[in-house]
């Protein structure tokens, strides 16, 4: 006979299922993810709830973040102190908001989060021109950058003040239809 490795209480796994779009089995899966990235410091254990949190250095390596344009803001919105550094719950939590079974409203406001790179709650022109940036490289000369950033912010900014709330952001997305095709990533 032998023993059988517990990585998780049921409770902890029900919580887990809870609060995310997971299967335990997924769960679990994520678990492995997270402790390959640094075996010398996850353990295999976690029932007693360790407090372990992985630098962002090592979280941006997953081959789903390594070649995204995002993947520093990314963990920083999912970090819970806005480091980058994520804990095994944090870590849930940036697959399943980021996972294909995620509500088209979740995924919107966490996009608007990311793409706030000033985290004023608003979205203004230098936070659109920065995502412009990133999605297109050196393709656009910066003028070009500029001109994109301000002819978003004209069609987007629905009262005029020059920034683009939520409501505002939410509203652009619905005219995109491949933002959620576009905005998930798979375990």
């Amino acid at each position: 006979m032998g023993s059988k490795q517990t990585t998780f209480k049921d409770e902890q796994l029900d919580e887990y299922q809870d609060c995310t779009f997971f299967t335990s089995k997924e769960i679990l899966r994520l678990h492995g993810r997270f402790r390959e990235l640094a075996p010398n410091l996850v353990p295999l254990d976690y029932t007693n709830n360790p407090d372990v949190t992985l630098p962002s250095s090592l979280i941006i390596t997953l081959p789903e973040l390594k070649e995204n344009p995002f993947r520093q803001r990314i963990v920083e919105t999912f970090s819970e102190d806005g480091s980058g550094d994520l804990s095994f719950s944090d870590f849930v939590d940036m697959f399943s908001i980021l996972s294909e079974m995620a509500p088209l409203e979740l995924k919107i406001t966490y996009a608007f989060r990311i793409y706030d790179f000033n985290m004023d709650g608003f979205l203004c022109e230098q936070d659109v021109e920065e995502v412009v940036h990133r999605l297109t490289g050196e393709e656009l000369k910066p003028e070009e950058r500029k001109l994109v950033s301000r002819r978003v912010m004209e069609e987007a900014d629905l009262d005029g003040d020059r920034k683009l709330s939520l409501t505002d952001f939410e509203n652009m997305i619905s005219k995109a239809p491949d933002f959620i095709s576009t905005f998930h990533i798979r375990i």
